[in-house]
This record gives C-alpha cells, sequence and structure tokens, in this order.
C-alpha cells in the first residue's frame, strides 16, 4: 500500500480510502490511485486486515439439499449479499434431519470463528434445535417461522399459498386440490395453510389433503397417476414446481389434457418452469430479495440491535398457460 501511494503521490490513507471503496475521494485522485494499484498489481490482503480488527468477518451457514432448488438459491443469494457486504461464508451441509447432525455442523462452524450463523435447514426438528442454541453469537434462521420473529427471514409463504389456490378460483374453478410437501417441513406448512385459508375465506369445499409427495418430480408423478383417476378434480395447486412436472407427465400420460381438463399451480419459478409442457403457471421468490434481508438482519444484530425483525419477501404469481377456465359440463 506504501508503493502505492508513493507512485500515486497521495498518503497511505488516500489509498486505504480508495481501495475499501469510502467516500471523500476527488474522482482524478480515485483514479490516480487505482492505475497505481493496477501497475503494482496490488490487491488487499484479507487476512491481514482481519487480523488488524480481530473480527473474523466470517458467517456460519448450515444448509440442507444444495441439489433442491430452494435451498441452492438461498445459499447463492446469500453469498452474494455476504459478499456485497465483505463477509464470507463458511457453511456446512447437515445431510439428515438429525439433532445429532445440526449439533455437529454447528460445532464445525464454531471452530472456524464465526461471528454469527445463519440456519437455511426449515424442517421442525432443525428448527427446534436452532431456536435452542445457546450461543455467544447470534444466530439467523431462513424460512422457518413465518410470524416475523425476530433474527428470522423468508419468502411469505403463506400468501403465496393463497395467491396460487385465489389464481384458481377467479378462473372459475369450484375447488382446489392440493398436493402438499412432505411433513416437517415449513414452507410445505405455509403453503398448505395458505391454501386452506383461501378455500374459507370464499366458502368453498376444502378437499382432504390426501395427497402429498416428498419435493421431488418422481413423488409428482406417482400422485398424478392416482390424481388422474378423480375426474371431478379440475385444479391443482402443487407446493412445488418439481412436483408439477411430474404431475404434468402423470397428466398427459392418462389422457388427462392440461389446461383443458385439469389446471395446475406449482410454486418455486424453476428457470425451466416456462418451458414445461405446457408452460407452468406458478409462485416466484425474489431470492437476491432475501438474501439481501437476511445480511440486513445480522448486519444490524452485530452492530448491537438486540432484536431486529424484518418483513417476510412477497411472491408473485406468473401466468402461463397451465391454468384456465374449467371446461363447460
Amino acid at each position: 500500500m506504501a508503493d502505492v501511494a508513493q507512485r500515486a503521490g497521495v498518503s497511505h490513507q488516500t489509498v486505504s480510502r480508495v481501495i475499501n471503496g469510502m467516500p471523500g475521494v476527488r474522482p482524478e485522485t480515485r483514479d490516480r490511485v487505482l492505475k497505481a494499484a493496477e501497475e503494482l498489481r496490488y490487491r488487499r490482503n484479507l487476512a491481514a486486515r482481519l487480523l488488524a480488527s480481530s473480527r473474523s468477518r466470517t458467517v456460519g451457514v448450515v444448509t440442507w439439499g444444495t441439489e433442491q432448488f430452494g435451498p441452492a438459491n438461498v445459499l447463492l443469494a446469500l453469498e452474494a449479499a455476504a459478499r456485497e457486504s465483505e463477509y464470507r461464508l463458511a457453511t456446512v451441509n447437515v445431510e439428515s434431519m438429525s439433532r445429532e447432525a445440526f449439533r455437529a455442523a454447528v460445532t464445525d462452524l464454531q471452530e472456524r470463528i464465526v461471528e454469527a450463523m445463519v440456519v437455511i435447514v426449515p424442517h421442525e426438528t432443525i428448527l427446534r434445535e436452532a431456536h435452542s442454541l445457546d450461543l455467544d453469537i447470534p444466530t439467523v434462521v431462513v424460512e422457518g417461522d413465518m410470524s416475523r420473529t425476530p433474527l428470522t427471514a423468508g419468502f411469505d409463504n403463506f400468501e403465496g399459498g393463497r395467491l396460487a389456490t385465489r389464481h384458481l378460483l377467479d378462473l372459475g374453478h369450484e375447488t382446489v386440490i392440493h398436493l402438499s410437501g412432505p411433513n416437517g417441513w415449513a414452507e410445505a406448512h405455509a403453503r398448505r395453510d395458505g391454501w386452506r385459508a383461501e378455500l374459507e375465506s370464499q366458502k368453498r369445499r376444502i378437499p382432504p389433503l390426501r395427497w402429498g409427495g416428498d419435493w421431488s418430480a418422481a413423488s409428482g408423478y406417482r400422485t398424478g397417476l392416482s390424481l388422474a383417476r378423480e375426474r371431478d378434480v379440475t385444479a391443482i395447486f402443487v407446493g412445488n414446481d418439481q412436483m408439477a412436472l411430474g404431475l404434468l407427465r402423470a397428466l398427459r400420460e392418462t389422457g388427462r389434457r392440461v389446461p383443458e381438463d385439469v389446471s395446475v399451480v406449482g410454486f418455486d419459478d424453476l428457470p425451466e418452469a416456462g418451458y414445461f409442457l405446457p408452460p407452468l403457471t406458478t409462485m416466484r421468490q425474489d431470492f437476491p430479495a432475501l438474501g439481501q434481508r437476511v445480511m440486513e438482519v445480522l448486519s444490524r444484530v452485530l452492530d448491537g440491535e438486540d432484536e431486529p425483525t424484518v418483513d417476510l419477501v412477497p411472491t408473485t404469481l406468473v401466468v402461463r398457460s397451465s391454468t384456465a377456465p374449467p371446461a363447460a359440463r
């Protein structure tokens, strides 16, 4: 840094302000410093900076199912938001929903000297353990609480379930079948509760919850083969797009046309959702916005705020050609 300052003809403090993106430096001076840094191939030494500040600027993340669309995109969004805030992530992926697996992950992260912890495992077993932790660092739960509890962030899955169901009812369907995600998962419960609440608010018949899957396309396909035999079913809200993909194939194979005979709405808006056959109407989640909300909570609690809260991130209905008014009978 001293060499950069000498070549640019400025002070060491000015170089520091430019390199760290701080205001108060004239544009021509900033350009001169950046040119000198490039010529000398200067790069910030993050390790030295962390030692000088006595802070790790590292956030530990416990996650699960990085091959699944939701957890993987939450993690990517958090990583991008952390990078903007000059934090790093240390990630541990739990392989089971057991207390022992979660505790082992937490211990691993504690040994890495993290300043805070983020839990992206919205399963009731892990959530109970996360809320019972007695750590000397703040812990933020993502996608595990839908009530704006302090130190939580997530999508408004409840309202998303309502919007998906309302869309089908507004098209003229008498009621809506729900293909739910697995028991124990916070998102599955919230989307299911939103479905039921919308049917209740419109005084519609609430079908029994006979249909469910494990988030996979295979489980949606198996359920679809059974649902196809229910000839009075005209509208289905599916807990995620992967299960909807399997459902669409099963309906097609059994001669049920979408949307002429059955309308289908998913949840997630996979990048491939617009290329399903037919293109899938679904609920879109804004993952970058969620990453920013998580970092906002972390920044506020690390700055000394006791119990910061943030609003849930809303979901958006994306209408494609898998939904239509019911056929006349």
